[in-house]
């Protein structure tokens, strides 16, 4: 069955977009200086031959997605290289329908056999993970060009007025559940009209400064915070997220109570864990968290949540981690590739998933990277009372209103298609 206002893509390209960092992030094992962001544009066509523009992007964290010992470069240029790959084959995708209908079809068909084949030329085999980064910027492009098409918000389109298939193709549910994804689309599951503002989680590098006495001089004098209480003041941050290393219980320990002594005094409220997939044995976490709810009780109760401790290859390193949820909910990140995994990882202990947007709004690190955006969306790009503001984004597509912004962009690597 198919609808009139099914699309199928006819044209792609693909920018790579540097980006400097002012001062280093440091989570897990690595420290990160520098981001590629490779941004996309879709040209999709409709039936009756109408066509539209889409644009998504998002930055190649390298050692996020591909954590290794192998050279930083040597793993920066794969993934560039696999969103070319990724131009050429998404300018030559055959399917009609829905962007979460086609979607969903290149990620269980297409991009398995593409990675398989590009690893096959490689010595070092880029992981799913990077993958899946890669091809989320030409899966947001698809949504923003469809939206743009029919001159609606993407988000009024997950229902049975545009889709063709409804959530049982793409879900099964729990274990033992009564219910059934039958009828239903994933609009019945999203909160509209969506919120015009929402609290923003100010990231806590694990080379972040929190007092003067770490200032050598080196800092950048650029008129931005260095430190984190200027931070908080300055943004009226009420929430902050603690990345830690996972493999020194004693230094895990005393940066959560350093970072939480910051917040109470700056007036912030909540603080998360992040342990970027270093720790093995969840006593790691459970010790910490007793640890600071008897000398801490305050900072414990500030505690939300705690987001991936372990390992993100979650068929391969199948953890009990039933302690640590007992204390605190325990999301995941880099392990939920897909609703199969966040199910597994429900029947290991896990609460749920850490579903959230981040990596392209950390103020410390990239404060001017999105200057030409910030004209036009200010309130995202500048957090006030804790607050991001969301109103700026309207119209079709997600509303990023492109032709008002006055970004100039490179030479695109790729192009593809019509």
């Amino acid at each position: 069955m198919s609808r009139d206002t099914d699309v199928r893509v006819r044209g792609a390209a693909l920018h790579f977009l540097p980006v400097t960092t002012r001062v280093p992030l440091k989570f897990g094992t690595e420290t990160l200086t520098e981001v590629t962001c490779a941004r996309v544009r879709l040209r999709v066509e409709d039936r009756r031959g109408r066509s539209a523009e889409g644009w998504g992007e998002t930055p190649l964290s390298v050692q996020w997605v591909w954590p290794a010992e192998v050279p930083y470069e040597v793993r920066h240029q794969a993934l560039r290289d696999f969103c070319g790959v990724l131009a050429r084959a998404w300018a030559d995708c055959p399917l009609p329908g829905h962007p979460l209908e086609v979607g969903h079809a290149f990620l269980e068909e297409a991009l398995p056999e593409l990675l398989e084949e590009f690893n096959g030329h490689r010595d070092e085999e880029m992981p799913w993970l990077a993958a899946l980064v890669c091809c989320s910027a030409f899966d947001l492009a698809l949504h923003d060009a469809f939206g743009v098409l029919h001159g609606v918000p993407v988000y009024r389109t997950y229902n049975e007025r545009f889709l063709t298939s409804d959530l049982s193709r793409f879900l099964e549910p729990a274990e033992g559940a009564t219910c059934s994804f039958a009828g239903r689309f994933p609009e019945e599951y999203l909160v509209l009209p969506r919120a015009g503002h929402l609290p923003a989680w100010h990231l806590v590098g694990g080379k972040d400064l929190l007092a003067a006495d770490e200032l050598d001089g080196s800092e950048p004098r650029d008129g931005y915070p260095v430190l984190l209480p200027d931070w908080i003041e300055r943004d009226g941050l009420s929430c902050l997220k603690v990345k830690l290393r996972g493999t020194d219980p004693a230094w895990d320990y005393d940066r959560l109570v350093r970072v939480g002594g910051l917040a109470v005094a700056g007036g912030a409220h909540w603080l998360s864990a992040d342990f970027n997939c270093t720790v093995t044995d969840p006593a790691y976490v459970d010790e910490i968290l007793d640890r600071l709810m008897t000398e801490h009780p305050r900072l414990y109760g500030m505690v939300l949540y705690v987001e991936q401790p372990f390992p993100y290859e979650l068929e391969e390193h199948q953890i009990d981690v039933h302690s640590v949820s007992a204390r605190k909910p325990l999301f995941m990140d880099e392990s939920a590739h897909d609703w199969r995994l966040v199910s597994l990882g429900r029947s290991l202990g896990w609460t749920g998933v850490a579903l959230k947007t981040c990596k392209t709004n950390a103020m410390q690190f990239y404060p001017e990277a999105s200057a030409a955006e910030a004209a036009v969306h200010p309130g995202i790009y500048r957090r006030r009372q804790g607050q991001i503001d969301l109103t700026s984004l309207t119209g079709s597509g997600f509303g990023y209103a492109v032709e008002r912004i006055a970004r100039p962009l490179p030479e695109p690597a790729v192009v593809a298609g019509g």
